[in-house]
């Protein structure tokens, strides 16, 4: 499965299934810190970014608190799928 995972002003496309919050939070936490030599913990190996995707393919949306505004063109892509019947959690 393929979605977005948004936190403030940043934001991932993630292949996966829908995290939960929790899980959302933690993959925010693991990606957004630079770690060199750092393995990706078990509980988070079903989560992999990517980095060339149709926005049609998109199937889940995540949103985690965090610092800043959210980035028009993710307020927009958050939007469209609204309207497509996707559940922004």
């Amino acid at each position: 499965m393929l979605g977005i995972l948004v936190h403030g002003d940043n934001h991932f496309i993630v292949r996966g299934p829908k995290p939960d919050i929790a899980t959302a939070a933690a993959l925010v936490h693991h990606w957004s810190l630079i770690q060199i030599g750092a393995v990706t913990p078990p509980e988070l190996a079903a989560w992999t970014i990517s980095t060339k995707e149709f926005r049609e393919n998109l199937q889940w949306a995540v949103s985690v608190a965090g610092e800043g505004e959210l980035n028009p063109a993710v307020s927009q892509l958050l939007e469209e799928l609204s309207l497509r019947g996707i559940l922004v959690s």
